[in-house]
């Protein structure tokens, strides 16, 4: 039997761990979903995870957190970034930076499968070291035995999303790209067996710029003047992709968008949030 891998892009704020909460359980029963990985770095106030919401992110059905930029943005993850094998932080930062670089977790079905994640350096903030050679580093250390392999690429060029897909074909099974929140339509399985999309879309409310209130930021981009791009609430929905993986090669079979309908926030903030981003802080 093909396994089955849900991944779902940056989940952004309430609205986004609402929505997980609410539509996953039903969106793995209904595929048979084996592993489920998720970027949550834009999780708590949409920028950066806690250890309560990356406890919360296990406990509705994420197997595997993955992040990019926004890693350190809540130095309470330290500690789960340095104990849990169910999160990662990009391969491609600083020797000493917190954090594992790869995890190896077993599915039910007793598959084995190596999960990493990567920052790109092209309009990026946080400095990173070269993407593709950490790319090698990491799977020259992930097992001999593991041939299931999962990368989320965190980048906002399009360019070096796909440059990463052709630089893994036939090394990973599949890889995804995360940090813009706008869903492409380029799903696809490469020549040599890779499953690749440029950007999973994000989990979180769509009426809105990238999950904060359209009318701040618009007010920002039109003025200049400072705004709290506070999280938005409406139009939220549950973005991603299904990979099916042959688990004997470690090929893709197939790759296909999820996306899935949930309910307008009643608010955009809890407890857990930090309190809101300034115009050019985020």
């Amino acid at each position: 039997m093909p396994l089955r891998i849900l991944c779902l892009g940056d989940i952004v704020g309430r609205p986004g761990r609402q929505v997980v909460h609410q539509r996953l359980p039903a969106v793995v029963r209904q595929h048979c979903v084996d592993l489920v990985i998720a970027n949550g770095e834009n999780i708590a106030g949409g920028s950066g995870i806690t250890q309560n919401l990356f406890h919360k992110l296990r406990s509705y059905g994420v197997d595997v957190v993955t992040l990019g930029d926004h890693v350190y943005k809540k130095l309470d993850i330290v500690p789960s970034l340095e104990s849990s094998e169910r999160i990662v932080r990009p391969a491609n930062l600083a020797a000493d930076a917190a954090g594992r670089t790869f995890t190896v977790v077993t599915t039910n079905s007793g598959v084995s499968v190596a999960v990493f994640c990567l920052l790109g350096r092209i309009y990026m903030n946080l400095p990173a070291d070269d993407p593709f050679a950490a790319a090698d580093r990491v799977l020259k250390q992930v097992p001999r035995n593991v041939r299931v392999c999962v990368c989320d690429m965190h980048a906002e060029a399009t360019s070096e999303k796909v440059a990463m897909g052709h630089w893994l074909d036939g090394r990973c099974s599949f890889v995804f790209g995360t940090h813009t929140h706008i869903p492409t339509a380029d799903a696809r399985i490469l020549p040599s067996g890779t499953g690749y999309i440029s950007d999973l879309g994000m989990t979180g409310p769509y009426d809105s710029v990238l999950g904060r209130r359209k009318d701040r930021v618009v007010k920002y981009m039109t003025t200049n003047m400072p705004q709290s791009f506070d999280v938005a609430t409406s139009d939220v929905r549950m973005c991603g992709a299904l990979a099916e993986i042959d688990p004997e090669t470690g090929r893709a079979l197939s790759v296909e968008r999820i996306e899935v309908q949930g309910e307008n926030a009643d608010h955009p903030y809890d407890a857990d949030d930090a309190k809101p981003g300034r115009a050019g802080g985020e």
